[in-house]
């Protein structure tokens, strides 16, 4: 009877198995009493470089410790920071197309570092992406923005509304 029960749970699919990921939404990241209007604050131009620099007061920094360790599953769009013939592993996932290209980036907790197992395809760059792994809060600096937290992805797939 045992060995029936042990066959029965190697032949189920992984999925099976698998913990059910949290579906998150951008407003979701900004911590609960940090209304997100009060977030963008004003901005100065640098002039030598041609880029606006907004200025975010405190509540652009604040992140959602509650989703610190959380298996989720999240919407956004990618902005790479790698490639290759196989497509990117390493980008940030923003709310919004073309976020951090030539507009200013949003604040700390609008942005999300990815560091994903398999490639996303580089002809699928503009769309719209579901990424699902495990997301931690954690503030980086890089070069296209601070980001306030990041996601180790386990499986990615186009977003469909």
């Amino acid at each position: 009877m045992t060995l029936m029960f042990l066959a029965g749970a190697v032949a189920t699919p992984k999925t099976a198995l698998a913990a059910t990921p949290r579906v998150i939404m951008w407003e979701d990241l900004i911590p609960p009493g940090a209304p997100y209007a009060e977030i963008i604050g004003e901005g100065e131009l640098d002039e030598a470089n041609d880029v606006w620099n907004p200025i975010y007061d405190a509540n652009g920094v604040k992140l959602n410790e509650d989703l610190d360790g959380a298996y989720i599953k999240m919407p956004g769009f990618i902005i790479p920071f790698d490639g290759s013939a196989e497509g990117v592993t390493n980008f940030i996932l923003v709310p919004y197309i073309g976020a951090c290209i030539h507009t200013p980036p949003p604040p700390a907790n609008q942005l999300v570092m990815v560091n994903a197992t398999e490639p996303w395809p580089s002809d699928q760059l503009w769309d719209p992406v579901w990424v699902t792994g495990v997301m931690r809060t954690q503030l980086q600096a890089t070069d296209l923005g601070q980001t306030g937290y990041s996601i180790a992805a386990d499986e990615m797939e186009v977003y469909e509304w």
